[in-house]
């Protein structure tokens, strides 16, 4: 998820904030390690972080709980979740003014991936110790975005990657065997092909469209642009996050984009689409596809019958997401709070974090070799209510598929992980994500615009935000 949320990007004035409190703290070299200050604080722990698609009593509430009963008789090390409203980027924009004024009160902080280096180059969140590397059980790929100029700033809490769903009802309603339905090796030609053959008689299929995504102007467009960029060899930055693409790359990574969102295949609304409308475009059999994050799987189960959906990986590259958690500079609870995310990231907690939806950050998760979810947290998920309706406002109740497909499921999810590209790694991710955002949708939106001429202004305008100008 990714998990990306919904939302505007929040322009440039968050980004030179940043910069200007690195600046005064010295930037990441200089932020106090995680035991440099008070560990004999008081109380409780304070955690930040966004919504959890998981829904009330989440599993990241639930975790906490768990946390706390276990020091029941330590007062200073109880902890505390506090959810921040609105969107990713509103969740962001919140963060950076309450670390930098001083005034929040957070000692953990649970970050999109891609503000990692933001956040780190600020001075905002400290750097864990040499000796205290991530565990070689987190994924590789994941294991690389809490890392930034070689020091880790932060765990890896829960991952997200997108998939294709697909409802093999209208598959084989339109005649489109189970032999031609989506498996690992699919490509952007065979999903084409099922949506032609589905929306040339919609009658049998009783779709509206092929298939659809998240294509409003928010985060869940850089993430399909992205996606649509890399499956052509199209790379933004380099690791280090300067700008490496011109004007020729840009037009086919424009004209790939384009192709997926060809009018005769998505859904008309896709270009104001976010993530809980996809959704329920995609229950609703309007769409026979749609690309999604992992935590609809068991979404699903509340609102369709097992046999009636599938999940896949998608076609192509797929954009890595995720949160990790962090330590802030200021905390004068950092070793404590340390001890929370130890807790929070563990073998055993990674397993609830996937039982419950989310995607797991260890390997170990997925190959059966982690122990099982804590008991407590364990019954917590399985007796939580189902979710109303098909937003994702918490999934809930025990699992409904049947094992084969749970398993099939949790292989692709690790295989998915695995093969995931990064979004650009940059202290300036905000800036470059609202040029990006702007300029593609008004290419997807606006008709005859010319590609080369789009190519020119996205190539002009993205060298600017990714040199921080």
């Amino acid at each position: 998820m990714d998990r990306s949320g919904r939302g505007r990007a929040v322009g440039a004035l968050c980004s030179l904030l940043v910069l200007a409190s690195a600046a005064c703290s010295g930037g990441s070299g200089q932020t106090p390690g995680p035991d440099e200050k008070g560990k004999d604080a008081s109380g409780p722990i304070v955690v930040a972080s966004g919504l959890d698609v998981t829904g009330s009593g989440g599993v990241r509430q639930q975790l906490i709980k768990e946390w706390n009963e276990r020091h029941s008789h330590e007062p200073a090390m109880q902890a505390k979740l506090v959810e921040l409203p609105g969107d990713a980027d509103q969740q962001r924009s919140q963060l950076l003014g309450a670390l930098q004024s001083g005034s929040a009160g957070y000692d953990v902080v649970n970050l999109d991936i891609t503000w990692i280096p933001e956040f780190a180059e600020a001075g905002l969140v400290r750097p864990f110790s040499d000796k205290d590397g991530v565990d070689s059980d987190v994924i590789p790929e994941i294991r690389r975005t809490s890392e930034w100029k070689g020091r880790s700033y932060a765990r890896p809490f829960n991952s997200d990657v997108g998939l294709l769903y697909y409802r093999p009802d209208r598959l084989t309603a339109a005649g489109i065997t189970l032999a031609r339905q989506p498996t690992a090796n699919w490509t952007w030609v065979d999903l084409g092909a099922s949506i032609d053959t589905l929306t040339a008689d919609r009658s049998k299929s009783g779709v509206d469209a092929g298939w659809t995504t998240q294509l409003d102007e928010y985060e869940g467009l850089t993430v399909n642009t992205i996606e649509a960029f890399e499956s052509v060899d199209v790379h933004l930055t380099d690791e280090k996050g300067h700008y490496t693409a011109d004007p020729k790359s840009l037009k086919r990574g424009l004209e790939a984009v384009r192709q997926r969102a060809r009018k005769d295949r998505i859904l008309d609304r896709a270009f104001s689409s976010d993530e809980p409308t996809s959704l329920a475009d995609f229950a609703e059999g309007r769409v026979a596809f749609v690309r999604h994050w992992p935590y609809v799987f068991r979404a699903l189960q509340n609102l369709l019958p097992p046999e009636d959906y599938s999940v896949n990986r998608l076609p192509g590259a797929s954009v890595l997401g995720g949160q990790n958690l962090a330590v802030t500079t200021d905390s004068p609870r950092a070793a404590g709070a340390r001890e929370l995310i130890d807790f929070l990231t563990s073998r055993e907690s990674e397993r609830c974090l996937l039982d419950a939806g989310f995607a797991a950050t260890r390997a170990s998760a997925y190959d059966g070799t982690a122990p099982p979810c804590y008991p407590r947290v364990a019954e917590a998920l399985h007796s939580a209510g189902p979710s109303p309706s098909a937003s994702p406002g918490g999934e809930g109740g025990a699992w409904a598929q049947p094992d084969r497909m749970r398993a099939a499921y949790t292989f692709t999810l690790s295989q998915a992980l695995k093969h995931a590209v990064q979004r650009p790694r940059t202290p300036y991710y905000g800036a470059f994500t609202q040029v990006l955002q702007s300029q593609v949708h008004t290419w997807l939106t606006t008709d005859g615009a010319d590609a080369e001429q789009t190519a020119a202004g996205l190539d002009a305008a993205l060298r600017k935000a990714l040199s921080g100008r």
